[in-house]
């Protein structure tokens, strides 16, 4: 009996996953240039939540402003010229409006990395309805909540295990470019005084070489 309960368990183990709590992310990366905003929206449930985190990995001053807007058009939160932030949003039903704004820039373009996560996100329906498919009396033999909500945790652990390492692949570039950065001005100007300690060389040469030839004409 308990070998026929796992087969059935198993075998519709993709139905049983719509009853999880579900919990998705994404993360993007994109060119903002100079002078320009972008914005972006996402859909929501009503009792959801919509996390978003941000960084401005590569470009002058590495800061953009952020502001997200309710469905209705209230400003939830606003960040003038930060680097990076993190946001919380307990949502209701409606488009969820996230913009990135560099027009205080007129000359250098940014590089943006930015993480949505949702949670609470589950369809419309019966949770419980992965029970229809096993027999009344066997559920009492075999604690299946208690395998789901094992299978759930370990779904939101990997999945925060990932947007970890997400966001440290973003502080990783935004640490390269910092240092490649670095390093072009350093050559840049090493070469510059390089080439001015060669033109100073060449002018005191050429001056202590006037200062002591001798310049009377003979007579003869």
């Amino acid at each position: 009996m308990g070998v026929m309960l796992c087969l059935l368990f198993f075998c519709h183990l993709a139905k049983v996953s719509l009853s999880f709590p579900q919990s998705f992310d994404s993360d993007f990366t994109f060119t903002l240039p100079a002078g320009q905003k972008e914005c972006f929206y996402q859909t929501m449930k009503k009792d959801a939540t919509l996390e978003i985190e941000y960084q401005v990995i590569d470009g002058a001053g590495l800061d953009v402003d952020f502001y997200v807007a309710s469905p209705n058009g209230n400003i939830l939160y606003f960040d003038q010229r930060k680097s990076d932030g993190v946001h919380s949003i307990e949502t209701e039903n409606g488009d969820y409006m996230f913009c990135f704004d560099n027009s205080f820039s007129s000359i250098s373009e940014k590089i943006v990395f930015f993480e949505l996560i949702l949670d609470n996100m589950e369809p419309e329906g019966d949770s419980d309805s992965w029970k229809d498919l096993l027999p009344g009396g066997e559920l009492l033999d075999m604690k299946l909540e208690d395998i789901l909500e094992s299978i759930n945790n370990v779904k939101g652990r990997l999945s925060k295990s990932n947007q970890i390492q997400g966001l440290l692949r973003a502080f990783e570039a935004r640490d390269r470019n910092l240092q490649e950065g670095n390093y072009d001005r350093v050559n840049f100007w090493s070469m510059v005084n390089l080439s001015v300690m060669l033109i100073v060389s060449c002018l005191q040469v050429y001056m202590l070489k006037n200062l002591f030839s001798d310049k009377r004409r003979s007579r003869t």
